[in-house]
């Protein structure tokens, strides 16, 4: 099995790493595995190289060795499956142009890109008509085996509703307004300095990050959806005296993502000891069956180690399907 690396930033490395540190035990499970090439945004890799060199190069470096770009390689080089680990970008971005490259030329894909969300019955029905597979495990939460899941227990299953916390920086800041009694400027500023937060976080405070998720899964469970379906509205208004007020009541504030009849994510009244009112950085996901009643799904929703965790899993999936 020849596999190709796109992005190799954080999550591409940790894949590369988790991959060759595993792969004695891989290969006894799905058969010999070879690294074709590794490409980000300004260089590759191919040909004759070292895996292991090439993280110590880009670690040290910033780049790879060559300069051919990753659209190049993908168009030129041969490969079984495409890992994509390039950083999401709304709309998709370049990601998605490499994933239907890897699949009209007949390679499985494996993606953590959550642009996935704006192209998804593209990308399923090419996949389905070249008969392989488009593995997006990552996308969601992270090591969280949600997508598996509703794709393959959950599948005879009557789904009434998901919904669930899918952005852990949100809840971070809304727990510690909790705790503190901080304001969100606060709150969002030690985010910013613990690396919970990005320099700029509107992606996540302002529910898009949640709302990408959320089109994720309702697709996977046939709710045809796009972004612009998502009823959204972020954190940024809260104040710690609405916290006061709820928790009088006995409840708390959390960003809630939710598909139904409709998609929306809001944040909301959620009473203590639900299990949507958990703190911290934790992602929970809650599934409501006609047949069965309501599953809760919670872990690390975040994290490079976690989500390359997430990619190998899917990697092997794919060949043992096969």
């Amino acid at each position: 099995m020849k596999i190709a690396i796109v992005g190799f930033g954080n999550v591409g490395q940790s894949f590369l790493d988790m991959l060759l540190s595993k792969k004695e035990f891989l290969e006894k499970r799905i058969g010999k595995i070879e690294i074709s090439f590794i490409a980000d945004s300004k260089s590759s890799v191919s040909g004759d190289f070292d895996p292991l060199e090439a993280l110590r190069m880009k670690r040290t470096k910033g780049r790879l060795r060559d300069d051919k770009k990753a659209k190049n390689c993908l168009k030129e080089l041969e490969f079984d499956v495409l890992v994509e680990c390039s950083t999401t970008k709304i709309n998709g971005g370049e990601a998605v142009e490499h994933m239907l490259i890897a699949i009209e030329k007949g390679a499985n894909v494996v993606t953590s890109n959550k642009g996935i969300a704006f192209y998804f019955d593209e990308l399923m029905k090419l996949a389905e008509r070249k008969n392989v597979k488009l593995m997006y495990e990552a996308t969601v939460g992270a090591a969280i085996p949600i997508i598996r899941v509703l794709r393959t227990y959950f599948s005879t299953f009557t789904i009434k509703k998901i919904a669930g916390i899918l952005n852990g920086t949100c809840n971070y800041i809304l727990s510690r307004m909790e705790e503190e009694g901080l304001s969100y400027e606060q709150v969002l500023a030690e985010a910013k300095e613990l690396g919970i937060a990005e320099t700029d976080p509107s992606y996540d405070v302002d529910g898009i990050d949640a709302a990408i998720k959320l089109v994720i899964l309702a697709n996977t469970i046939g709710i045809r959806s796009k972004f612009e379906d998502v009823k959204r509205k972020g954190i940024s208004w809260i104040t710690p005296e609405a916290f006061k007020i709820a928790a009088e009541k006995g409840y708390t504030i959390r960003l809630i993502a939710e598909a139904s009849k409709e998609l929306i994510v809001e944040p909301r009244l959620v009473k203590f000891g639900h299990p949507l009112a958990l703190k911290g950085t934790i992602n929970t996901i809650l599934v409501y069956t006609e047949e069965a009643g309501t599953f809760s799904f919670a872990g690390r929703g975040a994290g490079k180690y976690e989500t390359a965790a997430a990619m190998i899993s899917d990697l092997v999936a794919i060949y043992d399907d096969r």
